[in-house]
């Protein structure tokens, strides 16, 4: 998925990478692009501005690491950034949810639920017979 796609979700992503753990910029990358199966593949480019931009916002802190003789910049969440991602993930799952009626869909409250005959809503719903 192109970044352009993600304006105004970015941070929301990256801050729910970090509360799974500390990790260095890279690591943020592959962990975004592993939780997402492939989907999110984001440029460093995309991601380094928006950890800088996180952190000068006081969501993320950082500390320096030297591993195998190379310096890495090691990010983490603060209060603040755990505030501010249950705050934004409230407001996503608001949003989807309101999405999803209006597309005739489910809320995602609904995920793994069963219709009658064993068929995975998500499925039931993807072929237009929920």
């Amino acid at each position: 998925m192109k970044a352009e796609k993600l304006k105004g979700h970015l941070d929301l992503l990256l801050l729910s990478v970090l509360s799974g753990g500390p990790g260095h910029g890279y690591e943020v990358i592959t962990r975004l692009r592993d939780r997402s199966d492939g989907a999110f593949q984001l440029p460093e480019g995309t991601v380094y501005p928006a950890l800088h931009r996180l952190e000068s916002a006081g969501l993320l802190a950082s500390t320096w690491e030297v591993v195998a003789g190379r310096r890495r910049r090691i990010y983490h969440l603060t209060l603040a950034g755990e505030r501010a991602m249950a705050e934004q993930a409230r407001q996503w799952r608001e949003f989807s949810g309101s999405m999803a009626r209006v597309l005739g869909a489910p809320a995602a409250s609904a995920r793994g639920a069963v219709l009658p005959g064993g068929l995975p809503l998500t499925t039931a719903v993807l072929r237009g017979t929920a």
